[in-house]
């Protein structure tokens, strides 16, 4: 091996490096790693971007709970307007000399009496003994109070620290005061990423603790906190107040905080302002006119799922047999490969289109989905099946509400928890004609199909008497 000696510029002492490996990460990468992530990188792509590899990214995000050290964090923000500054602090001292009233000053200044107040309090000189205000001394004042880091409130309260843990941690206690642990279950679900494990306490939330203690405590002004220096205080390292194993406590389970840029930037690629549900039909919203659908897929065990489809005006449902592919359970999913569990994009398109395009013309006017992924080829199925495709709101099924009602009532045929793959296409469309065939109220206590054909007749006598 080629091992070199190198002197240490500080130290003084001779080191041994190797020229063929690469360079330890100092600070200036550490730097410039958070930036990228602040700027809404993966920390991935972060920690190729300032050289170093993949895995030495992720140690750093982890360990530092996903929050920036504050040594990394951007030290040098342009003021905000929301406090004073070196300039309005000498007006302040000038004005004052003056004589001036703090109402006059705040005036000339362009803020509320309150501030000036505040600043005269807080920031005047002291070292003689009186309250004369200099802008320098407040100045030097704002500054000292501004510096960081601080010693975190949890961790100079003992009182306040144990009120936190005993709400987040504490034991489950029965009637009698005997404490119940319960058992400890693991997150099994991949996409939840490293959690702890689950265990059975007080559970309450950083905001519900953080809004209680007024209740609890309305005389004693050091027992306040606020619900983001709890959050801070479980996910990053070297606050010295609560201890990272307490964030099994939460009802995610997260352990680490994902910063607010990554989120920014995530949402469906393929849907754009003028698919969405505010640019539907009105005659979909008020359901004058058959033919407007809400779709979706109802979820079993193992991934299996069905889609539905059910019509606004009459209720009328169709349900889409999405079988698995020969293949599931037998290889791996390839990472943008073929959705083997049977509900992707072009397996959920097909099925819509065998089905729809069973129905006349005047029944395929629109339908609404909600924003999952296995609506991405909507463009084709615009094509192909000729109904144009519209989305709900992130978060909003009350927007498709026919649709979830109806998948309420599939449930009693097809309960969750169970695997939804071992039921056949002939079911499946028999649990369609029964739930067609049942009675609505809605429907003036006639039948989803009954309706569907009263639609159906009377277009058709309007068209004869058109032609005649």
């Amino acid at each position: 091996m080629n091992i070199r000696k190198r002197r240490s510029h500080r130290s003084g002492r001779v080191r041994l490096f190797s020229p063929g490996r690469p360079p330890v990460a100092g600070r200036e990468e550490r730097r410039r790693f958070w930036a990228a992530i602040a700027a809404g990188k993966a920390s991935e792509d972060a920690a190729v971007g300032v050289g170093v590899p993949q895995a030495v990214g992720t140690r750093w995000f982890r360990k530092a709970g996903g929050m920036p050290p504050s040594m990394f964090a951007l030290s040098a923000k342009p003021l905000s307007g929301r406090y004073l500054s070196f300039a309005e602090r000498e007006e302040i001292a000038l004005l004052r000399v003056q004589g001036y009233s703090m109402q006059e000053v705040a005036l000339r200044l362009g803020r509320v009496a309150s501030t000036i107040s505040r600043e005269l309090r807080r920031n005047a000189a002291t070292r003689s003994g009186g309250l004369e205000y200099r802008a320098t001394t407040a100045q030097w004042h704002a500054e000292r109070a501004a510096r960081r880091p601080k010693q975190a409130k949890l961790a100079r309260n003992a009182r306040l620290r144990t009120y936190v843990e005993e709400r987040l941690a504490g034991v489950v206690v029965a009637p009698g005061g005997a404490p119940v642990p319960g058992p400890v279950v693991s997150w099994k679900s991949r996409r939840h990423g490293p959690r702890k494990d689950r265990r059975w306490a007080n559970a309450w939330s950083p905001e519900q603790i953080a809004r209680r203690l007024p209740v609890d405590f309305p005389d004693d002004a050091t027992m306040r906190i606020s619900h983001e220096a709890i959050y801070q205080a479980l996910f990053v390292q070297g606050r010295g107040a609560l201890r990272r194993e307490l964030t099994a406590c939460l009802r995610t389970g997260r352990v680490l905080r994902m910063p607010r840029a990554r989120t920014r930037g995530r949402g469906k690629t393929f849907i754009s302002p003028e698919i969405m549900i505010s640019q539907r039909p009105a005659e979909a919203a008020d359901r004058a006119v058959p033919g407007h659908w809400e779709g979706d897929l109802i979820l079993g065990l193992g991934s299996s799922a069905i889609g539905t489809l059910v019509e606004r005006t009459t209720r009328f449902t169709l349900l889409l047999y999405l079988p698995r592919m020969a293949v599931h359970g037998l290889e791996a999913r390839v990472k943008n490969g073929p959705a083997l569990a049977g509900h992707g994009a072009e397996a959920v398109r097909d099925a819509i289109t065998r089905t729809i395009v069973t129905l006349p013309e005047q029944l395929r006017r629109s339908l609404t989905w909600d924003q999952g992924a296995e609506m991405a080829q909507h463009a084709r199925l615009k094509i192909e099946a000729g109904v144009r495709v519209y989305f709900c709101d992130p978060h909003s099924p009350w927007q498709r509400g026919t649709n979830e009602n109806t998948n309420g009532l599939l449930r009693q045929y097809f309960p969750k928890g169970t695997d939804l793959s071992m039921h056949s296409a002939n079911e499946i469309a028999a649990v369609a004609a029964a739930l067609n065939s049942r009675p609505r109220k809605t429907l003036d206590w006639k039948t989803p199909a009954e309706a569907l054909d009263r639609f159906l007749l009377s277009a058709d006598k309007d068209r004869v008497a058109t032609t005649a």
